[in-house]
């Protein structure tokens, strides 16, 4: 399927209504502390023309990173203070980490929020590249950028559900690993959202 094919499928699957999600989700017995307070964050997810069809970019941050080293990221961060929307910061933030010019990618839609164990409410902006561009990977924050076929990240078969000591208790959460790269926690359960959606839509 090509991607203006897909576009419009993703257009449908997205325009319905779909609860929020958490890295919770698989962990009911969790009690978010009281008091917290969630803060803002936006990502991008970029759709690109691969050989052999549409492909998801994903960023696998540097390990000398304090906050999840090593692990697999859509392009994306906090929202600034001078970030006009959160759709602003997930361009700005893909601009930065892997060196996609700002709109380059035309937003498709965006999926439920999610929140992460670090207290952020992430929403996640779906993009359509249709112009080439040559990854340019951060210094310092990003190691590598790669892609990954979207058929196999919305395919419900390719998720399973692990788990690891987390705070002294263990903690459950969905995987989607593709070759040498192991996806799982927060980008793992948004593209399970992903995949939910478009299932629904068909």
């Amino acid at each position: 399927m090509r991607l203006n094919e897909l576009e419009l499928r993703l257009k449908e699957a997205l325009a319905r209504p779909a609860p929020a999600s958490s890295d919770f989700d698989l962990n009911k017995d969790f009690t978010p502390p009281p008091g917290r307070k969630l803060r803002p964050a936006a990502v991008l997810i970029p759709l690109i023309e691969g050989m052999d069809g549409v492909e998801v970019v994903l960023t696998k941050r540097s390990s000398r990173l304090k906050h999840h080293p090593g692990q697999i990221a859509f392009p994306g961060g906090k929202v600034d203070p001078t970030d006009a929307t959160p759709e602003a910061a997930a361009h700005r933030e893909a601009w930065e980490e892997i060196g996609l010019p700002i709109g380059a990618a035309r937003v498709i839609g965006a999926l439920p929020t999610h929140e992460t164990v670090t207290s952020f409410t992430m929403t996640s902006f779906v993009g359509a590249v249709e112009t080439p561009f040559v990854p340019k990977p951060e210094v310092g924050e990003v190691a590598e950028v790669f892609s990954v076929p979207f058929e196999h990240v919305i395919n419900p078969a390719r998720f399973r559900v692990e788990r690891r000591r987390w705070q002294g208790r263990w903690r459950h959460y969905y995987t989607i690993p593709f070759g040498p790269y192991y996806i799982w926690g927060a980008t793992a359960r948004i593209l399970r959202s992903m995949s939910e959606l478009m299932q629904n839509a068909r």
